[in-house]
């Protein structure tokens, strides 16, 4: 197993690294051999690459090995190369290492376990369960209201897990498009009055008296489905602090168009919160008042980056203009 493991066509895997690497996977997972399997995903701005392995020996029959290589990367799709965010990648893989060795047993919400994390030089491994050996193999496209509802329950039992806990060693403020990490895309942006607006937008969302950590990119692409209708989420980059409606909107944002987000956004607050109070000891009603408060303002604060990034992006429409006018307005 070993010549098929050195040769196969996997960067790290022939690296000098390579003997290191596999008894890493070796002795977390119990196996006497494993061969690499199918590359899963490229990382952004080709930073690494998640692949599945197979492992012969052992009490699970595969695990997902995330490979991080933390070197300036020149290959950003939207031509985004520059230190400021070679920084900010490098840091959100920093942070998701926090996270796997320091919270997420913690997590009452279902994500892969953490079987070992290993850095060395500008290097990180991560050796990850393998949701889909787990029960959650199903990818969705799109997502009818059950499978939204599922989602929500997932966010609610997310956040209260971690509400009003300090994130040491995570992003202080959660999300990939925290303002503070995005100074070139507010420069880009074209709409002046939310340019304006932008710091005062993001001051309203980081002074909530309730706070509890954010996944910071909790879209359709990063949770996977069971047949027996459960979820588990993915990519953990940029966990960090905040108001719990940022991965909300964000969420609603990546599965609904304007008519339906408009239409059914009372009917999604319901549900989001009666899932979070049955998750807390107690019920929360101030908290639950702050935070319907703020999911209009969530929602302007991610198409404040979105309209400085991607202008022509599809999620910019009617909806979430007269969203960003209201939320302007009661600034």
């Amino acid at each position: 197993m070993l010549d098929h493991f050195t040769t196969h066509p996997f960067s790290y895997l022939r690296s000098r690294m390579n003997k290191h690497f596999r008894s890493i996977v070796l002795r977390s997972t119990g196996a006497s051999s494993l061969v690499a399997k199918e590359t899963i995903q490229k990382l952004w701005s080709g930073y690494g690459e998640i692949r599945r392995i197979e492992l012969i020996g052992a009490d699970v029959k595969s695990v997902i090995v995330k490979h991080v290589q933390l070197k300036l990367s020149n290959s950003h799709p939207r031509g985004w190369n520059t230190d400021i965010g070679h920084q900010r990648k490098v840091k959100s893989y920093h942070v998701e290492t926090n996270w796997y060795e320091k919270y997420s047993t913690q997590s009452t919400a279902r994500l892969p376990h953490s079987l070992a994390v290993e850095h060395h030089e500008d290097q990180v491994f991560m050796v990850l369960e393998d949701l889909d050996a787990a029960g959650f193999s199903l990818r969705k496209q799109s997502l009818d209201w059950i499978e939204i509802k599922s989602c929500l329950r997932w966010l609610a039992e997310f956040h209260a897990s971690f509400l009003r806990k300090k994130p040491d060693g995570l992003w202080e403020v959660g999300t990939y498009w925290h303002l503070e990490t995005r100074p070139q895309e507010l420069e880009e942006l074209k709409n002046q009055r939310l340019k304006e607006a932008a710091s005062r937008i993001d001051q309203k969302l980081n002074s909530c008296e309730y706070k509890t950590f954010v996944h910071g990119d909790a879209k359709l692409a990063n949770f996977c489905f069971g047949e027996d209708g459960k979820v588990a989420a993915v990519d953990f980059q940029y966990v960090g602090g905040g108001c719990g409606m940022k991965d909300v909107a964000y969420f609603i944002g990546s599965v609904l168009n304007e008519i339906e987000s408009e239409r059914l956004e009372e009917q999604i607050l319901d549900t989001y919160f009666e899932f979070l109070q049955n998750e807390l000891t107690e019920r929360n009603e101030a908290l639950e008042s702050e935070w319907r408060s703020m999911y209009r303002v969530a929602w302007a604060d991610f198409h404040r980056f979105l309209e400085g990034w991607s202008p022509g992006h599809w999620k910019i429409n009617s909806y979430s203009e007269r969203v960003i006018d209201e939320v302007i307005k009661n600034l």
